[in-house]
């Protein structure tokens, strides 16, 4: 009779050896490749071992994320933050027990000033649209204060952008392009458009990279697009033009773009034609002439003096020469790719320049003929109430937005391997987002936000959110106390 027990052990005796085999050779393998380069000074001095630092740094992002880091401690978004997001995108209500884990008294900290008596439930309004480019052939009328701020086909993938398309056009909302062009997935929801013009005028350009007015026609013959935005810089990288990899540039996106389809794409640092603040209007009233549309300018500020040249220059053509709106972006801004110490190092945060560039217009008198909008890092009710006080008309998002599709914040943007199929084109990933879903989840997200930061305006006692002023805010100082933050910033007029 066959021993098929005796069989059974030597097979698996033979595949333990052969496993130990193998393993043996790897790691002499592994040894000799590691002991003779050049490039790894850890690998080269502890030969196969050393590999596991950067596993384990590798690894210590991911535990930091779910096991390690409070509720508060996470940058650049924690997860009370993150939590905030997804209880508003479920549908099932946005409310929190027991008490918050916020520290107030961290300095910076933006407090509410509560009314003693509120508006009554039948006293309180809904905000109203704003009209943004009187001198403007085709004014829009923008119906909300917080809008989707600029991600471009490219940086982020296909059904992201239809995903996004269809929630904005639900919850009423505009929609920026990015400096990627328009693609069709962006018009194929119906919502209102910003058509961004970066400085390698993507969508707009000629073969040689300057602009192109046959194709700004083209743009604005577009219903849904409703205002062009020239982007001067962004806060996550100011002074330093678009990157988008090769990997990411697919023939489609080549075609949109008007670029080589796989190659790296990197943007000039700033528009060629555009050397002092004269050449910026001229600019601006081009486009504006051109499309018939309002035309605004993004930018970052470095120092509130450095704005007044704009002013002065606009005091003296008129009023009609000026952009129809100012998207300041904060140092603290996002993007897909970007080098460490501009991220890091470079622009004034929103917190700051915020209330100085609103004191700047209003010390022009141009307050109500330049709309400003707040951007940086704003994707929650609290930063969107207190960008609203300090003086913006509108706050765009672009990461609060991502979150809402589902973006775990792996910090995998720039290299095509998102796991949530948001920043990536390669299709083994995007098939976990599905638009039809996600839309819905866009959607409840912008109008959760609006009707949060309502219920802040009404706690301090004013009807609708762009009635908030800085007195209904204190902000924490060091010595402990809070002050108002019109003490801190006084208006100029």
């Amino acid at each position: 009779m066959y021993d098929w027990a005796g069989w059974a052990i030597q097979a698996m005796a033979a595949t333990f050896i052969l496993v130990i085999g193998i393993a043996a050779l790897a790691a002499l393998i592994m040894f000799i490749i590691d002991r003779t380069q050049h490039e790894d000074a850890i690998r080269r001095n502890y030969p196969v071992i050393g590999r596991f630092r950067h596993l384990f740094t590798e690894l210590g992002e991911f535990f930091r994320q779910y096991f390690f880091a409070m509720d508060r401690e996470e940058l650049p978004f924690n997860r009370a933050q993150r939590d905030w997001v997804k209880r508003a995108i479920s549908g099932e209500g946005n409310t929190v027990a027991f008490g918050s884990t916020r520290n107030t008294n961290v300095v910076g900290t933006p407090i509410f000033v509560n009314a003693a008596f509120p508006p009554l439930d039948d006293q309180f309004a809904s905000s109203e649209e704003m009209m943004i480019g009187p001198a403007a052939r085709h004014p829009f009328r923008a119906a909300s204060f917080f809008n989707l701020s600029g991600m471009s086909y490219g940086a982020i993938s296909k059904p992201a952008v239809q995903a996004l398309s269809w929630g904005c056009k639900e919850a009423g909302v505009w929609m920026n392009t990015g400096e990627g062009g328009l693609s069709p997935y962006h018009l194929e929801g119906g919502a209102d458009i910003v058509f961004q013009i970066g400085t390698a005028k993507y969508g707009v350009r000629n073969e040689d990279g300057t602009l192109s007015d046959e194709k700004l026609r083209e743009v604005a013959a577009h219903d849904q697009v409703r205002m062009f935005e020239v982007k001067l810089a962004q806060g996550a990288k100011p002074g330093k033009g678009g990157i988008l990899p090769g990997a990411k540039i697919t023939a489609e996106i080549a075609e949109i773009r008007g670029i080589k389809e796989g190659q790296d794409s990197i943007s000039p640092n700033r528009h060629v034609e555009v050397d002092d603040y004269g050449d910026l209007l001229d600019l601006v009233g081009h486009i504006r002439e051109v499309t018939g549309k309002p035309v605004g300018i993004k930018t970052v500020m470095g120092a509130p003096d450095a704005f007044r040249p704009l002013f002065e220059e606009i005091k003296k053509r008129g009023e009609d020469s000026a952009p129809d709106f100012i998207t300041l972006d904060g140092g603290e801004g996002g993007t897909g790719a970007s080098p460490l110490p501009l991220m890091d190092l470079v622009g004034m945060s929103i917190r700051e320049a915020l209330p100085e560039m609103a004191n700047l217009l209003r010390e022009y008198g141009l307050k109500e003929r330049i709309r400003l909008v707040a951007s940086g890092k704003l994707m929650v009710p609290g930063d969107v109430a207190w960008a609203l006080a300090a003086g913006a008309d509108f706050v765009t998002s672009a990461r609060g937005f991502m979150f809402s599709l589902g973006c775990i914040q792996a910090m995998k943007c720039n290299k095509n391997t998102c796991p949530t199929g948001i920043t990536t084109h390669n299709p083994r990933f995007q098939k976990g987002l599905v638009p039809e879903d996600k839309y819905k989840k866009v959607a409840r997200y912008a109008k959760n936000m609006v009707k949060e930061v309502e219920t802040i305006a009404h706690s301090v006692g004013v009807s609708e959110p762009r009635q908030l002023k800085r007195e209904h805010v204190r902000i924490m100082q060091d010595n402990g106390r809070s002050e108002t933050m019109d003490r801190l910033y006084p208006d100029p007029q």
